[in-house]
């Protein structure tokens, strides 16, 4: 059973957190993944350049209209005045919890001397976690990854850096920048900082199934998890690692009808947020994640993507799920 944690003030109902993805993570999503069992929801990253703001894409980023408490924004850049600058601004955007951003692996980011590239650097790991704590009254956690490459895990470094500046909670991915997202995640640098520090610590990496979220707990003795690609066309399975750590059995999985109704939901929700011409674009990732079990042929997803609006949109998805009632193949 997972214990109580808490973040600055902030009591999660549960130590399963969405993590935060740039263009997953979005407001719509989030809000489904709360509903389905996650105790915290963190946003996609918002880069710290302020100056930048002013695009759809960063206004929409900065929306959390009708998200429960706590609100935990994610702020990645590699200056540390610019990161403070924008915590502030975050916080006077409704931000409860501000994360800051050093487990990104993407080229884009590091390149920019951000995200686990930053892990390079410690001494301007160290001015980033003091200026953006002094920035700001929220409670501020990190996200990181183990270290820059496996011959250069500085994690434990990091976390004590982290607690000293006054950092109130961490999550570290197993792996180093350098893996990206290859090879597995590895638990050990993780269970070594939980071992060493007093605040909070999220395992995060290659947790997928309620099975495995107990082992990476026991493994690591961490506080809490973070899921991110897992939940991708899965969000409830936030509900079912929660119900099995807490009685050791397992949900049944949802029904086909659940399964249409979330998605729908969801997609009307992705429509309402970013407007048509957005919304039906972005629908399409998010409709090939659900049905990554139905449509091994990918036939319904290359249909899919080549519909430019809603209505037609939300009718496939219906067709789509009657032909697997009736047992019949859907036709492209």
């Amino acid at each position: 059973m997972l214990p109580t944690v808490t973040i600055g003030p902030y009591t999660l109902p549960n130590a399963l957190i969405l993590a935060p993805m740039a263009g997953v993570t979005d407001r719509p999503f989030r809000l489904l993944c709360r509903r389905l069992g996650a105790g915290l929801a963190v946003s996609e990253m918002v880069i710290a350049d302020s100056s930048l703001w002013h695009t759809r894409k960063s206004r929409l980023r900065l929306d959390h209209t009708g998200e429960p408490e706590p609100r935990s924004v994610q702020i990645a850049g590699g200056d540390p005045d610019m990161l403070a600058q924008a915590a502030r601004l975050n916080a006077e955007h409704g931000a409860q919890i501000i994360d800051i951003n050093m487990g990104c692996p993407a080229k884009k980011v590091c390149n920019k001397a951000a995200g686990s590239a930053l892990m390079k650097d410690e001494a301007l790991v160290q001015a980033i976690l003091t200026a953006v704590v002094k920035a700001v009254e929220v409670p501020v956690t990190l996200k990181m990854r183990t270290g820059w490459d496996r011959d250069n895990r500085n994690a434990l470094n990091i976390a004590r850096m982290a607690e000293d500046a006054g950092i109130q909670a961490l999550a570290i991915h197993g792996r180093t920048r350098a893996d990206a997202y290859q090879g597995e995640a590895e638990y050990d640098t993780i269970a070594e900082v939980k071992s060493r520090i007093s605040i909070p610590v999220f395992a995060n990496g290659d947790i997928t199934t309620p099975e495995q979220a107990r082992q990476v707990l026991q493994h690591t003795g961490a506080d809490g998890l973070l899921i991110g690609r897992a939940a991708q066309g899965r969000p409830w399975i936030f509900r079912e690692i929660d119900h099995y750590l807490r009685t050791g059995t397992h949900l049944p999985a949802p029904s086909l009808d659940e399964v249409e109704a979330i998605l729908l939901e969801h997609v009307q929700d992705l429509h309402g947020f970013y407007g048509e011409t957005m919304g039906v674009r972005i629908a399409r990732k998010h409709v090939g994640w659900y049905l990554q079990a139905h449509d091994e042929n990918r036939q319904f997803r290359k249909r899919f993507n080549a519909i430019e609006t809603t209505a037609e949109q939300f009718d496939i998805i219906r067709h789509y799920f009657a032909s697997i009632r009736n047992g019949e193949v859907f036709a492209a």
